[in-house]
């Protein structure tokens, strides 16, 4: 049987190319943290806050008992969000120097959580893995040793250089920074979380799922993983600003469809669904054929839905979901309250703005 190929890169990675790694890395995360979350929502719908306390399932379950299957519900969202670092830490690491990476970013990320260092701690090292393991593949070994050079050389070593790094260098660093961040979250006053959620909400529509976007969603999610109260209330206002673009673009396109190109039209009837699942990047084509008026009314929608949302004292515990998580979320009318005056407000300023003069809009002027 023929051993692995490894393509060798050919460049360095800029810090641009690195941060678009990350952001892909984080993207597999996703997953866990949304059926974690929706599981550890669903145990404490069923068995209350005491369900923290319940003891393993596999001491005894009652089939027929609602308290096991919310203890089950818990235990099963306690062990799916516990691997949202070590995931985080590997799906970097692949994303940046592939396969060969998994292993030392796996790691990586567990011994970030044994230093407390959390979901910040996963990142970095994601991306030490990712970066030492994508230097060291450069190296041409001997050819009696070549052959294992995916498979062994470049994990071990990589493991070695990148727990050495999380666990002597940086960890504790990083430990302290999540506890700040833990501490931070627990001491925001109502008004601290309103101001918190109109700059995070204007965050999110700045670039519609760009770097900035990514940004405001990854320090939401880094504070859900915390387990601090008003981090859940940090992560509705998240979730719900990011919502509005499209919905807003959607209702926009809808009211005044002669303002819009034929094309923007058809956006306009996909973008309901895309609002209504937290897919903000629904919002790009009008942002990206008209960005003077569109723009300006997304971050203002943004900004009220994010403030209202955290004033409102709306609360989720699961990062993703958009609609669907409804009924997991405290306080869902208000939350869906912020995001119908969220959506309102960009409406009607995009077109208020279009009606400031308007032209007729031309089918070259949108991007595809």
């Amino acid at each position: 049987m023929e051993a692995p190929t490894l393509t060798r890169p050919t460049s360095i990675p800029t810090f641009a190319t690195v941060h678009g790694k990350l952001m892909q890395g984080v993207s597999y995360a996703i997953p866990f943290v949304v059926t974690g979350g929706v599981l550890l929502a669903l145990g404490y719908a069923l068995g209350g806050p005491a369900i923290t306390a319940a003891p393993p399932v596999t001491d005894g379950f009652d089939w027929l008992a609602r308290t096991s299957w919310a203890a089950l519900l818990h235990q099963l969202g306690t062990l799916a969000f516990g691997l949202l670092v070590p995931v985080v830490g590997g799906y970097v690491a692949h994303a940046i120097a592939d396969r060969p990476a998994l292993v030392p970013g796996f790691v990586g990320g567990s011994v970030a959580v044994q230093t407390g260092a959390g979901f910040l701690g996963g990142l970095v090292a994601g991306v030490v893995a990712g970066v030492v393991v994508d230097r060291l593949a450069r190296w041409d070994p001997p050819r009696a040793v070549a052959g294992l050079r995916p498979v062994l050389l470049l994990p071990l070593a990589g493991t070695l250089i990148t727990g050495a790094v999380m666990w002597l260098v940086v960890g504790v660093p990083l430990g302290a920074l999540t506890s700040a961040l833990t501490s931070g979250l627990a001491d925001l006053s109502a008004g601290s979380l309103v101001l918190a959620g109109t700059l995070l909400g204007l965050m999110v529509a700045t670039d519609l799922g760009g770097p900035i976007n990514k940004t405001a969603y990854t320090f939401a999610v880094a504070g859900l993983a915390t387990g601090a109260p008003a981090a859940q209330t940090i992560m509705a206002a998240v979730m719900a600003a990011g919502m509005t673009p499209p919905l807003a673009m959607a209702l926009a396109s809808t009211l005044r469809p002669q303002w819009f190109a034929p094309a923007e039209r058809e956006n306009g009837r996909a973008a309901w669904l895309l609002g209504a699942v937290f897919v903000t990047e629904g919002a790009i084509p009008f942002a990206a054929a008209d960005p003077l008026r569109v723009l300006p009314s997304l971050l203002a929608g943004s900004a009220v839905t994010g403030g209202l949302s955290a004033a409102l004292g709306a609360a989720a515990a699961t990062p993703h979901g958009g609609i669907f998580v409804l009924p997991l979320v405290g306080n869902g009318l208000g939350w869906v309250l912020a995001i119908m005056a969220g959506t309102l407000v960009s409406a009607a300023t995009v077109l208020a703005l279009k009606a400031l003069p308007h032209r007729a809009p031309k089918e070259t002027s949108h991007i595809q």
